[in-house]
């Protein structure tokens, strides 16, 4: 999939999602329809086993909403663009396949909101870059999940500290509170994250999934809930090939060799 700033190539079990809307890959309705096609696409191609979001542009991720486009536009447009991009980013989170965010620049307001919506966060290790959820410095609040999203990932009061002030973390930051889960210096940055990718994508692809759809269901809803999701998934698990096989190699000593079924 080719869009005008959003593209999806496959390389191997993954797939790549990058970002490319210079200056600063501020998304507007068009570059999110694109992303949404491209969350689609990695849905319904079995091949893909795993998905990563990361730029083109240098030195950003992603700024978020493209400001003057919400300018420009009256209130029920932007509340509809809102509520466009919030579908898009429940639609990647909900599907059943693990997304990483390889954050390779400044990742702040709907770029941080885009990258909490996904499982893994992997960050370049370098002190200049910014990551955090400026909103209230326009006087609005994260309207593309960032409300609800941080505060489940990191503790509440650091949540709101954080969307309150507008205050920004550097990467080293970002990893002590667990917004992120791994830094790596440039030079590395792209080798770690793919090493980390294809080792999912040739892994039990089915259960990684099926554990990522029980955290995710699982949380919203009462822990018995939670526990039944969990025992109906697990019962799924057991009657496939890669459970035979995992628990054959395991039996057997040796490594299990995984076929996603």
């Amino acid at each position: 999939m080719e869009g005008k700033h959003v593209t999806l190539v496959k390389e191997g079990k993954i797939g790549i999602i990058r970002f490319n809307k210079p200056k600063a890959n501020t998304y507007n309705y068009e570059m999110m329809q694109e992303f949404n096609q491209a969350v689609e696409a990695v849905r319904f191609d079995e091949g893909i086993r795993v998905a990563v979001l990361t730029s083109s542009v240098q030195n950003f991720f992603s700024a978020g909403a493209d400001i003057e486009m919400l300018r420009a536009s009256d209130p029920d447009y932007k509340a509809m663009f809102c509520l466009f991009c919030q579908e898009a980013l429940s639609r990647m989170e909900s599907t059943p396949k693990v997304f990483i965010s390889a954050i390779n620049g400044h990742c702040v307001g709907g770029g941080l909101e885009i990258a909490l919506a996904t499982d893994v966060r992997f960050m370049i290790d370098d002190p200049k870059l910014q990551i955090g959820l400026p909103e209230v410095t326009l006087g609005v609040l994260p309207g593309t999940g960032g409300t609800q999203r941080l505060p489940r990932l990191i503790n509440k009061s650091m949540a709101l500290d954080m969307m309150i002030t507008g205050r920004r973390l550097s990467p080293q930051e970002a990893l002590r509170v667990g917004l992120v889960n791994y830094l790596a210096p440039a030079e590395s940055f792209e080798s770690e994250w793919r090493k980390y990718a294809e080792a999912l994508a040739n892994g039990p692809v089915r259960a990684i999934g099926l554990i990522k759809r029980s955290v995710q269901e699982g949380l919203e809803a009462p822990i018995s809930q939670g526990l039944a999701l969990e025992r109906e998934l697990q019962n799924r698990l057991f009657v496939t090939k890669d459970a035979k096989e995992g628990l054959s190699a395991f039996a057997e000593k040796r490594k299990p060799v995984f076929a996603g079924n």
